[in-house]
């Protein structure tokens, strides 16, 4: 039994489910940044794996496009992680349901 591209899309579509869960559920910031990484993951997983199985005449179209998106993510993180520095500085506390901040 080989591994096959069903096998690498299903491991994808877990971690991007666990990672919506993660991301849903939690109160705080730092483990909805988790989640959200989490399915940035697993879309680069998916792209990485359509790179792999395509017969397309440039399939390292998907690996740019993964490098693209690790980029975004680590923009993400370090604005984000920034952000919520800013606010448990200001607020005490990085509780996503005690932040109003922009409630007028």
């Amino acid at each position: 039994m080989s591994i096959g591209i069903e096998h690498f899309l299903t491991v994808g579509a877990l971690l991007f489910c666990l990672g919506l869960l993660v991301a849903l559920s939690k109160r705080n910031a730092i483990g909805v940044l988790m989640g959200v990484e989490m399915m940035l993951n697993a879309v680069n997983l998916t792209l990485i794996t359509f790179s792999r199985f395509s017969t397309s005449e440039r399939p390292i179209t998907g690996q740019v496009f993964v490098v693209f998106v690790i980029t975004v993510a680590a923009a993400e993180a370090a604005v984000a992680l920034a952000l919520a520095v800013s606010v448990y500085r200001n607020r005490d506390t990085v509780d996503v349901d005690r932040i109003n901040l922009l409630k007028s």
